[in-house]
């Protein structure tokens, strides 16, 4: 008969002013929470968390408005994500935390690494910027950026048109069928979330420059697929350059969600910088 147990598991909703933010801890050791993009919820962790559970206490959540945490009646401001963090980690009695954010999720994770950079151990930023601005972030004054920009404007359009969803793009839906369709009925549990309005938050809320972040000594590692058209993959090296101590991976065959379409490579590629964190 097999020893094998699985981590330990438990579901939590802790009380916010909009109403209640759900969360799961999975397995022990040191804090590594996770924090999902606009088409994702806690579940689009499951990949992670089945990873780095046996190792690390593992805790994924709903950002407010996302199912199965409560809608936010007049709409969702990311610019409320990193105090619910903070209040997450508080109400769990974490010490120090290792972040990982997925594109909206950088919002999350970035906001709070500057506002507590003595509790952030490591922040992995993957598919995103975070509350960086995109455009000012490119190293040639936004003429790089522009023309990608165009490019994967036409491309989204071209996916949509045949059904595919732009967060994981063309090449991830036909290798991946199974899981292309797994991430559309994730995004699609947010039901009534006004996501337009939403992504129009973020854009307004991405204003930070490079030169702020000239004394942001929190180890940050950026991840991007070379075959994202949401986030231009070029910005990752140009972003972690910049930073004190930052560093970039570039995963070749992967669009936006490398953590989802790619999840092995990922998963060891935040392997081996938390492992160089101490």
């Amino acid at each position: 008969m097999s020893s094998y147990a699985a981590p330990s598991r438990t579901v939590g909703r802790l009380k916010r002013p909009f109403g209640n933010l759900y969360y799961e801890v999975s397995g022990s050791g040191p804090a590594l929470l996770f924090a999902h993009g606009l088409g994702g919820n806690h579940l689009s962790w499951w990949q992670q968390v089945a990873h780095f559970a046996p190792r690390y206490t593992c805790v994924a959540f709903a950002h407010r408005g996302f199912a199965p945490s409560d809608p936010v009646a007049d709409g969702v401001d990311p610019a409320d994500y990193a105090g619910d963090l903070a209040a997450l980690i508080d109400h769990l009695g974490l010490s120090d935390v290792r972040l990982v954010g997925q594109s909206m999720g950088g919002w999350t994770m970035l906001e709070y690494a500057l506002a507590h950079p003595d509790r952030v151990k490591a922040l992995v930023l993957s598919s995103t910027s975070g509350t960086l601005d995109r455009r000012g972030s490119d190293p040639s004054g936004g003429t790089d950026y522009d023309k990608w920009f165009g490019a994967s404007e036409a491309r989204i359009a071209a996916g949509l048109a045949r059904g595919i969803h732009p967060a994981m793009g063309e090449h991830a839906a036909e290798r991946f069928p199974a899981l292309h369709l797994l991430y559309r009925s994730i995004d699609e549990m947010a039901g009534a979330l006004d996501k337009e309005k939403l992504r129009a938050g973020l854009r307004r809320t991405a204003t930070r420059t490079l030169a702020g972040l000239k004394t942001f000594r929190v180890p940050t590692l950026l991840i991007a697929g070379a075959e994202d058209v949401v986030f231009p993959p070029f910005l990752a090296s140009a972003i972690a350059t910049s930073l004190p101590c930052g560093e970039a991976e570039i995963i070749q065959d992967a669009g936006h969600s490398p953590y989802f379409e790619q999840a092995a490579k990922f998963n060891e590629l935040v392997d081996a910088f938390l492992a160089r964190q101490h």
